[in-house]
């Protein structure tokens, strides 16, 4: 389908059409909702509602713009999440120089991936930054504390930079007869991990009781997790249209996913609890930080990556 001269499949455009529709209902009920009541929590779901509508233009731009616009607007969010886990760890004045050098690995990462630099994009953050923090934390000549450093800053890098990169992979997956291209593969991926999230709460809520993690994330059940996990994969097999794999390898692969979205979010809730904070930043009204809204999708995100190129050589 061309709008304004520009092509975008028909399968992208309308899954986006849906859900633009779906905010425009939500924002039309609440803002009427929250005439007649102003109570706090209808005040919450306005913005949290006008928080989804940035976020969902900013989704609609990465998955169909040119692929260095995608690039470009995936490098800041990890830059936005770079900083604000670099805000909240502890960290020695003698670490400010490496910290310098882990923001200058976002362009090249990033580079390296848009250009498909498959080895150097694989090595350059684990190895290449690895080594690299070390040895500025070593020429720093302060000791104090540096073991800590040493296996902070590179975990950061990994979770915020290296893990999300890996969505930029996508934009080069051709597979012979698939026309939805990179946009219906980002949409899949993001639209799977958030609907688990909202799936796990929902479930957990109607009848979740005993608690999966009660130190970590005292909300989430094993009910949850399970109601979670199925539906997820049934959305997945009911999003097949926008991959080029068939329904039960989407089934296995939302099923995937949830798992590996809930490891995500429990990891980012463990860090958050260890610091005694309940969000990254204030960044997005109503959802708290970069960080809050990234803790799934850092580690979906390769594993789609993966999983999907697994599926398609086999």
């Amino acid at each position: 389908m061309d709008i304004f001269g520009y092509y975008i499949p028909i399968e992208l455009f309308f899954i986006l059409c849906i859900i633009f529709v779906v905010l425009i209902i939500c924002s039309s009920t609440f803002g009427i909702i929250s005439l007649m009541n102003k109570s706090d929590s209808v005040s919450e779901l306005v913005v949290r509602t006008n928080s989804w509508w940035k976020m969902a233009i900013g989704i609609t731009i990465v998955a169909t713009a040119p692929a260095i616009i995608g690039t470009i607007v995936l490098a800041y969010v990890v830059f936005v999440a770079l900083r604000e886990m670099l805000s909240i760890i502890p960290l020695r004045t003698a670490d400010r120089t490496v910290l310098v050098a882990s923001y200058f690995a976002i362009p090249i990462q990033f580079y390296l991936a848009y250009k498909n630099y498959y080895y150097l994009f694989q090595i350059f953050i684990p190895l290449v930054m690895f080594i690299s923090v070390s040895v500025i934390l070593v020429l720093t000549g302060e000791t104090n504390r540096i073991g800590r450093s040493m296996a902070i800053i590179p975990t950061t890098l990994i979770l915020t930079v290296y893990m999300p990169s890996h969505m930029v992979l996508l934009f080069h997956v051709s597979v012979s007869g698939f026309t939805v291209g990179a946009g219906g593969l980002i949409i899949f991926l993001i639209m799977i991990t958030a609907f688990n999230d909202i799936f796990q709460f929902t479930w957990g809520k109607l009848l979740g009781k005993r608690k999966i993690l009660p130190k970590i994330s005292p909300n989430k059940t094993w009910v949850g997790f399970i109601g979670g996990v199925l539906t997820s994969g049934v959305l997945g097999g009911a999003l097949s249209f926008l991959t080029p794999l068939d329904y039960i390898k989407c089934f296995y692969m939302g099923l995937s996913l949830s798992i590996i979205g809930f490891i995500g979010d429990s990891i980012i809730s463990a860090v958050k609890r260890d610091l005694k904070i309940k969000d990254t930043d204030d960044l997005i009204p109503g959802h708290g930080g970069a960080m809050d809204r990234l803790d799934s999708i850092v580690l979906t995100t390769p594993t789609f990556y993966y999983l999907l190129i697994f599926f398609i050589e086999n």
